[in-house]
């Protein structure tokens, strides 16, 4: 057990340095960690969770705890939060000085504008990695298909676009 709990912190806590652009930039190395290095769950067992965590109000890394939780209980909860929350927040807390004070120097505008396409590029991927773990029928990947092109081309609340999901999902699957 304590060999798991030290591999769930060391994990989080490398996925919470490497989480640059927001927690679902390190989804697709989260995914493959815990589910091809360390087989703590199947593709579709991650993409479930995901899928909860979601749906539940709260952070969009409400997955991290869950994976605790699924590995190594409580103890596997409370290890992979702070191992995935602490050093990124200490880091931010940091950088976030310099950050302030730089405000004005040319070069910080180069590096925000540098970092878009990265932080989009590691999104994307995080959805299509979560889509793919997802789509076990030609149905459900219509359904994939469809609440993608209903999230991107219509101003309707996300939850709705989950609700609709959810139905069809029900309903096809």
């Amino acid at each position: 057990m304590m060999a798991v709990l030290l591999s769930l912190a060391l994990l989080f806590t490398e996925l919470s340095l490497l989480a640059f652009g927001g927690g679902n930039t390190i989804l697709p190395e989260m995914q493959r960690a815990v589910v091809q290095v360390h087989h703590w769950m199947s593709a579709q067992e991650f993409s479930a969770l995901f899928a909860l965590a979601q749906a539940a109000p709260g952070p969009n890394m409400m997955i991290v705890p869950l994976i605790g939780w699924q590995v190594a209980g409580w103890s596997g909860l409370l290890v992979s939060s702070l191992a995935k929350f602490g050093p990124s927040s200490v880091v931010t807390l940091i950088v976030m000085g310099g950050w302030k004070r730089y405000k004005d120097r040319p070069w910080r505008q180069v590096i925000q504008r540098g970092l878009v396409p990265v932080t989009v590029g590691l999104v994307v991927s995080s959805g299509l990695l979560i889509a793919k773990a997802s789509a076990t029928t030609l149905s459900l990947a219509g359904v994939i298909a469809l609440c993608t092109l209903l999230a991107l081309n219509k101003r309707i609340h996300p939850l709705w676009v989950l609700a609709v999901g959810a139905v069809l999902g029900m309903v096809l699957g």
